[in-house]
């Protein structure tokens, strides 16, 4: 496979981090205007993930890209979140990284059921 074939996955975790800044923020009662301003920094530490997962020669459907995309994603957005200002309460980390694990090997998980059954 090319590195092309890793813009899918790519594309659906940033979209999953996008979900994620969503739900807390309605969560919350937040305008949805705000997003972005939740979303940045696990935007950007899922974009980091993607270059270790293409530094391991991974297509990023697996069981390892769902686990480095989420372990990435959570703890280095935590970081660079409070690097730039913010807060981590302890609530908020251990929501935040239920929510990503559940959605990053999620859908990896879904799809390995679905080619499961195509081949079965």
């Amino acid at each position: 496979m090319t590195s092309m074939m890793r813009v899918v996955p790519l594309a659906i975790d940033l979209v999953l981090v996008l979900v994620f800044a969503a739900v807390g923020r309605a969560s919350h009662g937040e305008g949805l205007s705000g997003i972005l301003v939740t979303a940045w920094p696990f935007l950007l530490a899922c974009l980091l993930a993607w270059v270790v997962i293409a530094a391991l020669g991974d297509q990023g459907h697996g069981l390892r890209a769902a686990t480095v995309s989420w372990l990435v994603t959570w703890l280095g957005g935590m970081a660079i979140r409070v690097a730039a200002g913010g807060t981590a309460q302890g609530a908020f980390v251990v929501v935040a990284g239920a929510f990503l694990a559940l959605v990053l090997y999620g859908w990896r998980l879904l799809r390995l059921a679905v080619r499961g059954r195509r081949t079965a």
